[in-house]
């Protein structure tokens, strides 16, 4: 998607509308009442993880019916890193130097463990899969229609 990641609706307020174009509100997709459970088709790791994060997701509205797909993409992404991770501190526990990192390729000669590049792909998925759910610092911040949480006043408790 070329050009500039669209901008916080309300940032759009305050800068104003120099160029006179039409505001748009972004459509709303039916949010389900309860969390949704993991989709059947992930594996015991993806559904830990849709365990951990999806009820939170669900209580900021942030897991809708079109988000489903999308989130258990994300959950794939972390039981492959998880798998490669175990695989990777199991062949360390084999290997007599210690590390795996390094694995005997077919002409004889160390190369980089396989295992090292599906982890670091899944990573990669993961960072830019849950950037658009909120899963990271800077994705926070380009989420819409969460109320930040506000600081507390001097005055709280006052009344009442």
């Amino acid at each position: 998607m070329p050009g500039p990641p669209p901008e916080h609706p309300r940032l759009s307020l305050l800068k104003g509308n120099p160029g006179k174009r039409p505001a748009r509100s972004p459509p709303q997709p039916a949010c389900p009442e309860e969390c949704p459970p993991p989709p059947r088709h992930l594996n015991a790791y993806a559904k830990e993880e849709w365990q951990n994060i999806a009820p939170e997701l669900h209580r900021l509205n942030l897991l809708t019916v079109l988000d489903i797909g999308p989130l258990s993409a994300y959950c794939s992404a972390a039981a492959q890193l998880r798998q490669a991770e175990e695989a990777i501190e199991e062949m360390a526990k084999r290997d007599p130097r210690g590390h795996a990192l390094t694995i005997k390729g077919s002409a004889g000669s160390q190369v980089t463990n396989p295992l090292l590049r599906i982890a670091s792909q899944a990573m990669n998925d993961m960072q830019r899969i849950g950037a658009q759910f909120g899963l990271t610092p800077t994705g926070r911040l380009r989420l819409s229609g969460v109320k930040p949480p506000s600081a507390p006043s001097k005055f709280d408790g006052l009344l009442g």
